[in-house]
């Protein structure tokens, strides 16, 4: 098995551009979700890290379900500010539909990222590697994928279905850990407590802060 890689650190708040995932132009009905109550409010998900966030567009904007906007440090044109992070918990029923489609656009848009996780992608530990966190992977296809990798760099998606027919949707197997990672709803148990394309989500934080303190 392959030395075993430093622990990723994904930045915080590195997010350029969201993908709008619900827009309430009348603030959300439960007006204690939010610090700007009665107020437009969005829900977006992040292209670099799938941040789940909270934004405030600026006055006058209306913004579409499945727009991508910028929300940097440079000037903005449609958000005023970007209230925060939000947990899966707290999406609306209407984010939570568009979710699903915002990150496969997302993976397919950002293909040699993911397919390159594909190529260097190492161990967790002696027992388990970063493989094997992906649904569908096993110890035998992540040999396969380990073994065909050597001989040559994953170029597309579509390569490592034609090198690997077994891993027939590549680009699928990634939107459903992301998935797995974001939803904050099931216990954290296993493989799923691992973190590979998203940030530790808040809830998760506070159970570890949690734990430590009891130890």
């Amino acid at each position: 098995m392959e030395t075993k890689n430093k622990k990723q650190k994904i930045p915080a708040a590195t997010e350029e551009h969201a993908v709008i995932l619900d827009y309430l132009s009348l603030g959300y009905v439960n007006s204690d979700m939010s610090k700007f109550k009665g107020k437009a409010i969005a829900q977006a998900i992040g292209t670099d890290y799938f941040t789940l966030l909270e934004l405030v567009p600026k006055r006058g904007v209306d913004l579409e379900i499945q727009d991508t906007v910028y929300i940097g440090k440079g000037k903005r044109d449609q958000i005023y500010k970007v209230l925060g992070k939000l947990d899966y918990e707290n999406l609306t029923a209407t984010s939570r539909i568009e979710l699903e489609y915002s990150i496969r656009e997302i993976v397919n848009n950002n293909e040699e990222k993911f397919v390159d996780f594909f190529n260097t992608a190492g161990a967790i530990s002696t027992r388990l590697h970063k493989l094997e966190l992906i649904p569908g992977i096993g110890k035998k296809y992540m040999w396969e994928i380990v073994e065909a990798r050597k001989e040559k760099p994953f170029e597309s998606f579509e390569d490592i279905t034609t090198r690997i027919p077994s891993l027939n949707n590549p680009a699928e197997m990634i939107v459903n850990r992301v998935k797995q990672e974001l939803d904050t709803t099931t216990a954290k148990k296993g493989k799923k407590k691992y973190y590979l394309f998203t940030p530790i989500p808040k809830t998760q934080k506070k159970h570890r802060n949690n734990r430590n303190q009891r130890k």
